[in-house]
């Protein structure tokens, strides 16, 4: 069942076009993926599906009586009520059902006995997810909903959307997180808006095979066009080839070219060569951390040694940003040693810095004000240009930017300090898969030394050599790797978590008297066992039928793709793909249908023997 089409759409701000003719369709419990370049409009789009912006032209057509609930990447929930009161008085699932939920994403009783302005950043997110999932939409727009979450909360998170059976739309630029949780992917860029079939990683493939393809097609229609080029040049005096001549010019002149789609302008990070410092960069010693007369963590012995690159792990709440803050000294030290090295300074990129953005200043501005003192104004265009700000973007106000690109602008600021150690509080949010990918390849060069906090796996594994672990307000060395720490988790709390709310569910649901165990009767479980095995017999030769018309479909599209031109031949050969995807698993289905048959048959046949 379609429950959303966009037909036609065209969006733009001031001159930038975000959407041009742009259309697809979103699926009864279709799982969407969304991607695409910082500023490209993802959130736009989103908020034009909420009914919260309009179209310039084109439409939204929904099916009837559809429930659309929208969770925003930025937006305040400034409500002085009690959370449990809220969600009460709001959703139409029980409160039972919505704390069942809250816990399988961390939340406890007592966060939904506090005011909702108390909540912080990452508890708040989930409570809005508690929220939305709360009204029972029959599709859910998510816009980077594990920002500010932590990675137990993510892994949960991704359980749920797995298991979620109705549709969303997610914003998200975790590779690993879409990965686990789509299964179509919604390209947004340069004005164009493309569904493919698959998750992201199907997506970059189609992608790369598309552009092939497209080359490919180029040059063999470059060659056509030089030997019609070629026979019009010799044959055209001639009285006797005038005719044919004339004829080839007439195809030279039909012949509509290939434009090859120019591929994103990529991002290349170039970070600026340090200071030399001293091999122990920085240091705690016997330190306790924390606000006022609360110690958040205890005993703290670090070293930071030249050229190592920190990642810290822990749950919300754990003490983190508690940590940076203290190492960045943000935050004095309740007891204990802080020591800088020989010749250190730090640059501290905090999880709120956009929001100490100036919003009046231009982005030149806003590098300037933070630049190291002999800085050349060339250097500064360069590191703008790094960050894909060029020409007379460098000039546009902050107050106007994504998410995203104010995020790229406090990493420029971070970067011409040049200073040898960074701190870095969840740098990755808001940005995109190759600013991402682009930040992690410019640290790994990095020849300072670097401690990071983030939720993107991705980018903590390529990034990260060694693992800094809290935990019950304890901080330590994690003897292992990024990936250690991800499968302990991952096979140990996260599986204590869903155990102990399964345990609850079944205790819940448990009769509290168990019936008498019936008699066997051999005629019923025959006449059962028969019937199941002519229904299994009878979904083979279905399953048969819609995999010969698939392989049929398929061939008739290859058969288009071999004349197809431009993007004509795109949609085709994203078509194919879907088509190939739906035949995989149509083939999986069939095996399935004839092992199960194959049990049947050997049950019904064991069952006469026995009963001889």
């Amino acid at each position: 069942m379609n429950l959303l089409q966009l037909y036609n759409a065209s969006k733009q701000y001031g001159s930038k076009l975000l959407f041009d003719q742009a259309q697809f369709s979103v699926n009864e419990n279709e799982h969407i993926g969304v991607i695409g370049p910082n500023g490209a409009g993802k959130t736009t789009l989103f908020k034009v599906l909420a009914g919260e912006e309009t179209l310039d032209s084109g439409e939204v057509t929904k099916a009837h009586n559809l429930r659309i609930g929208y969770l925003e990447q930025e937006s305040d929930w400034t409500l002085n009520q009690v959370a449990e009161e809220y969600l009460a008085e709001k959703c139409i699932k029980p409160i039972w059902d919505l704390k069942q939920i809250g816990k399988s994403i961390g939340l406890t009783e007592q966060h939904f006995q506090r005011p909702l302005t108390e909540l912080s950043g990452g508890y708040r997110m989930r409570m809005k997810l508690v929220y939305l999932i709360g009204l029972e939409p029959d599709l859910m727009l998510l816009d980077e909903p594990t920002n500010f979450l932590d990675l137990e909360s993510i892994l949960a998170l991704e359980q749920f959307l797995q298991d979620y059976k109705g549709a969303f739309l997610l914003i998200s630029h975790d590779r690993e997180f879409l990965r686990r949780t789509t299964e179509h992917t919604l390209e947004v860029e340069s004005g164009n808006i493309v569904k493919f079939p698959g998750h992201i990683d199907d997506y970059f493939e189609q992608k790369e095979e598309w552009r092939q393809l497209e080359a490919q097609q180029a040059a063999n229609q470059e060659v056509k066009r030089k030997h019609l080029q070629s026979f019009v040049d010799r044959f055209r005096a001639k009285a006797t080839k005038a005719k044919q001549a004339q004829s080839r010019l007439k195809q030279l002149e039909k012949m509509q070219p290939i434009e090859i789609k120019a591929l994103p302008v990529r991002t290349r990070i170039h970070m600026p060569e340090p200071i030399a410092t001293g091999k122990e960069v920085a240091s705690l010693r016997e330190a306790n951390l924390g606000y006022g007369d609360h110690c958040v963590l205890r005993n703290v012995n670090l070293s930071f040694e030249r050229g190592n690159r920190f990642g810290v792990v822990g749950y919300n709440g754990a003490g983190k940003s508690t940590l940076l803050k203290s190492i960045a000294e943000r935050l004095p030290l309740l007891s204990g040693e802080h020591k800088l090295g020989h010749n250190v300074s730090l640059s501290y990129f905090a999880q709120h810095l956009t929001e100490e953005l100036l919003a009046e200043d231009t982005i030149l501005d806003s590098l300037q004000r933070k630049a190291y003192h002999d800085t050349t104004a060339q250097e500064i265009l360069n590191i703008a240009g790094s960050l894909l700000f060029s020409g007379d973007d460098i000039h546009k106000k902050i107050k106007v930017l994504s998410g995203g690109e104010k995020t790229r602008v406090a990493l420029g600021q971070i970067l011409l300090q040049r200073k040898p150690f960074l701190l870095m509080d969840e740098p990755t949010n808001h940005l995109d898969f190759d600013t991402v990918q682009a930040l992690a390849v410019a640290l790994t060069e990095f020849k300072g030394t670097l401690v990071v906090v983030s939720h993107d796996r991705s980018f903590i594994n390529k990034v990260a050599t060694r693992i800094i672990e809290i935990r019950d307000g304890f901080v330590e060395i994690y003897p292992g790797s990024y990936e250690d720490y991800l499968w302990s988790l991952e096979k140990g709390a996260l599986k204590e978590r869903f155990a102990a709310n399964a345990a609850e569910a079944a205790k819940a649901t448990s009769p509290t008297t168990s019936k008498p165990e019936a008699k066997f009767n051999y005629k019923e479980q025959q006449k059962k066992l028969s019937s199941e095995a002519k229904e299994l017999q009878r979904k083979i030769l279905k399953t048969e039928e819609i995999l010969f018309n698939l392989n049929k479909k398929l061939e008739e599209l290859n058969n288009q793709l071999l004349t197809a031109q431009g993007a004509q031949a795109q949609q085709i050969a994203i078509e194919s793909s879907g088509v190939s995807q739906q035949i995989n698993q149509t083939e999986e289905i069939l095996l399935e249908h004839m092992e199960n048959l194959e049990k049947k048959e050997a049950e019904l046949q064991e069952l006469s023997l026995n009963n001889r």
